[in-house]
């Protein structure tokens, strides 16, 4: 027996066997044991890691293959996901390097229309280790949106990091060009202020005594008024600018951020679909989707990174890891 993923399916079904029910053109294939059928889904890649930039190979083999597997990594439960075209709705790429997947887009806007959630901070190397340098992703972002259009690309400058090298005068300064650099290219900014989960806290105090800087989560008002004043800046420049799952830090230039957004995955493939919302935390206006990525998983070496309990242990998997392999954690 194959118990389907409840959040997406429902029922217990016998590999194979046609079925029926209220959608008798539903079936499992002998191959993968993957439902086929009318049950859609946007597919996450990955906020857990960063597969454009280092699971590229794995990302294609795996649409060929038209499946892959992922483990839940609270309760350890295997489950698939259906990577082919009758079963997703489109496809949210976050990264921060997006070079390694670019000569594959027309393949992948086969299977379901794409938006890349692009990250560029342009932070010191002593907090974001080994990122590709700002001026190369803009360049991405640009041929990106010259190749998939405007609303395939969203600029994330996320997290906001205040230390004693990101001050918020310089943060001003650094938004300031990097927004100018993004005018015409892209039409919505997504931020957040860092979380200091305890994985957080330990990198981000390993990065500072490592390289001798400061840092510190500001408190409510300061946090507010960078925002702010950030958002200011990009409306200035033609963009919205939104806040990722932080309610509270709203203001009247900030409104709550989609990053799954079925609405803009709409515009991008020109084919309606219906997602219901559902965040993944307080806050959180995400479409509801499948992430296909893995934690511990991603070498950048970002300080403060959320997915990454420890670094070395993150780029011991990323050089264990086999691309022809089903699943990527």
């Amino acid at each position: 027996m194959l118990v389907l993923d409840t959040s997406t399916h429902e029922g217990k079904l016998i590999v194979g066997r046609r079925i029926k029910s209220a959608h008798d053109d539903l079936y499992l294939t002998l191959r993968t044991g993957i439902w086929r059928g009318k049950s859609r889904m946007i597919i996450s890649a990955s906020y857990k890691t960063d597969i454009p930039a280092f699971y590229a190979d794995w990302f294609m083999n795996r649409l060929r293959e038209g499946y892959c597997r992922v483990k839940n990594p609270y309760g350890g439960q295997l489950f698939d996901v259906s990577l082919a075209p009758e079963n997703v709705d489109g496809f949210v790429f976050w990264t921060r390097n997006i070079r390694p997947l670019m000569d594959h887009l027309e393949a992948i806007r086969l299977t379901g229309p794409m938006v890349v959630q692009f990250t560029v901070t342009n932070y010191p190397r002593a907090i974001e280790t080994s990122v590709i340098p700002a001026h190369k992703a803009l360049e991405d972002m640009k041929t990106l949106a010259d190749h998939l259009g405007s609303r395939a690309v969203v600029w994330r400058y996320d997290p906001v990091v205040v230390s004693d090298i990101t001050p918020p005068h310089w943060h001003l300064v650094n938004f300031e060009a990097l927004a100018g650099a993004l005018e015409g290219v892209v039409d919505e900014v997504v931020m957040s202020f860092m979380h200091v989960y305890a994985k957080s806290k330990r990198n981000m105090d390993a990065a500072a005594l490592k390289s001798g800087f400061h840092w510190t989560d500001p408190p409510f008002e300061e946090k507010q008024d960078l925002l702010s004043k950030l958002a200011v800046v990009a409306k200035k420049h033609g963009m919205k600018a939104t806040l990722c799952a932080q309610p509270d830090l709203l203001t009247d230039d900030l409104v709550p951020a989609a990053c799954i957004d079925a609405k803009r995955l709409v515009d991008v493939g020109g084919r309606l679909f219906s997602a219901k919302q559902k965040g993944n935390r307080p806050g959180c206006l995400c479409a509801e989707s499948r992430d296909i990525g893995a934690y511990d998983t991603c070498p950048h070496g970002c300080a403060y990174c959320y997915a990454t309990r420890h670094q070395e242990a993150a780029k011991e998997n990323y050089r264990d890891h086999n691309p022809w392999h089903d699943m990527l954690g």
